[in-house]
C-alpha cells in the first residue's frame, strides 16, 4: 500500500487546498460586539434614569401611610344595599356608614349597582354616602369588553337572558 494525503476533492490547486466556497458563518465577531453593546448598555441605563443629584436630608418622620383598600357598597336587583356581603338595613345605613367615616374620611367608597336597579335607588344610596361623611365616592360599571374586576365573569348574564328586542339594557 502506498502513503500518501488523501485529498477530499482531489483538485488540483498550486497550494494543495481545495477551492470550494466557505458555506459557514463565524458568528464570534458578532457575538463579541454585542457583549461588549450589552456591558455599555448595562452601565448607562442606571445614569440615564437619575435625574439632578442631591442629598437628601434624613428626617424622623413617620412613612406616609399606605393607599387603604376602598371600600364598596353594593345595591342588588331588589334595591337592598350591602356593604361588602352585609346586608345593611334601611334604619342602620346610615349610623353605619357614619362609624366607617368616623374611622377614616378620606377612606374612598365604591358604589355598584346592579343595572336593573332604577336609577334613583342608586343615587338614594350615594346621597347617603354622602351624608355619612365620605367625600371621595365613584361608580363602578363593567366595561363592554369584559367582567369588572371585582364581579366574576360567571355571574354576567347569558345571552338567552336578554330581553326580546335584541338588544341587552
Amino acid at each position: 500500500m502506498a502513503m500518501g494525503s488523501i485529498r477530499a476533492g482531489g483538485g488540483d490547486d498550486e497550494d494543495g487546498l481545495d477551492a470550494a466556497p466557505m458555506s459557514e458563518i463565524n458568528v464570534t465577531p458578532m457575538v463579541d460586539v454585542m457583549l461588549v453593546l450589552l456591558i455599555i448598555f448595562m452601565v448607562a441605563a442606571p445614569l440615564m434614569t437619575t435625574g439632578v443629584p442631591v442629598q437628601l436630608p434624613k428626617t424622623t418622620a413617620q412613612k406616609v401611610a399606605q393607599a387603604q383598600k376602598p371600600l364598596e357598597i353594593s345595591i342588588d336587583k331588589d334595591g337592598k344595599p350591602f356593604l361588602a356581603k352585609e346586608e345593611l338595613l334601611p334604619d342602620a345605613i346610615l349610623p353605619r356608614l357614619r362609624a366607617l367615616a368616623a374611622q377614616d374620611p378620606n377612606q374612598v367608597m365604591l358604589v355598584r349597582g346592579d343595572r336593573d336597579v332604577p336609577y334613583g335607588r342608586i343615587m338614594e344610596v350615594m346621597g347617603i354616602v354622602g351624608q355619612a361623611g365620605f367625600t371621595k365616592v365613584s361608580l363602578i360599571a363593567q366595561s363592554p369588553g369584559g367582567a369588572s374586576p371585582a364581579a366574576p365573569a360567571a355571574a354576567s348574564p347569558s345571552p338567552a337572558s336578554a330581553p326580546a328586542g335584541g338588544t341587552p339594557r
